[in-house]
Formats: structure tokens, sequence, C-alpha cells
């Protein structure tokens, strides 16, 4: 007979391990991306309508996150709203990334936006996206970042 502290142990695991596979959303963290580097596109379209794709910072020592992003005007976005997590601490250090999408690669810059009117243009593609609003629409409260092609 299985005791009870057994029988929660195991009921935790496996909602964790459930949670786990169903929740890709979830910006855990991991190493380098793994995948073909391929020139930058012309068009990010394809690529916005992904809804999660990975994004490696930290070059000498990746490290990378699920991410959601939204197009606006032909420029990709990634954003952490007011949480100033691990991923916008390293590009604050170094804004070189890559991003992930399948198994392309991008070598990116990331550029944090500081400018209302552009805030204003991501938010509304953000709600149109994702159904809402972000939650926190100070521009300089939040870490929003303009994704371009790194210059070599």
């Amino acid at each position: 007979m299985t005791s009870p502290v057994k029988l929660f142990y195991w009921s935790v695991v496996a909602g964790f391990c459930l949670l786990m596979t169903s929740c890709e959303y979830l910006p855990l963290s991991a190493g380098a991306l793994k995948g073909d580097e391929v020139p930058v596109p012309d068009s990010w379209s394809d690529i916005a309508q992904t809804q999660i794709i990975q994004l490696e910072t930290q070059p000498a020592d990746p490290y990378s996150v699920n991410l959601w992003t939204v197009e606006v005007s032909g420029k990709l976005y990634v954003f952490a709203g007011d949480n100033r997590a691990t991923w916008v601490d390293h590009i604050a250090a170094n804004s070189s990334v890559r991003l992930q999408a399948a198994t392309e690669v991008f070598a990116l810059s990331a550029e944090r936006v500081t400018d209302a009117a552009e805030f204003e243009a991501f938010a509304v593609e953000w709600e149109k996206k994702y159904g809402n609003r972000p939650q926190n629409e100070q521009v300089d409260e939040t870490y929003l970042f303009r994704l371009t092609p790194r210059k070599s």
C-alpha cells in the first residue's frame, strides 16, 4: 500500500511535469540556442505569427528564455513588462542577442524602447495579438526591446 506522503509526492511531480510540457510560454531559462544561423528575413510577419520564440542573451555564457513577440511596422519586439529579469540585465550589459524560431536562428541587437509613441504602437499590436494591453504602459518603467539586425 502506498503511503499518503508518497502519493502526495508523486502527485506533485506529475503535476509539475504536466505543467512543464503544456506551458511553453513560461520564461524558463536555458543555455545556448541550437539551430542554423541564417540571414535576417526581409519581413518578420511569419515569425511574429509564432506565439513563442527563444531569445538568447549573454554571448560569452549563453542564456535563453521563451518569450512572446509582436511585430509593429515591420519591426519585431520582445517585452518584459516592468520585470527587470535576468535577460533584461544581460541586454543592458550587451545588446547582442540571438532569436530562434523553429530551427532558424537570427543574430540581432536589442535596443530598449524609450519613446512613448513607439510604445503605444506596440501596445496596440500586443492587444490585437494577445487579447489584452500590457499591464504597465509607463515606457520608463517597462522593458520593451526592438530587435534589429546585428551590425558586423
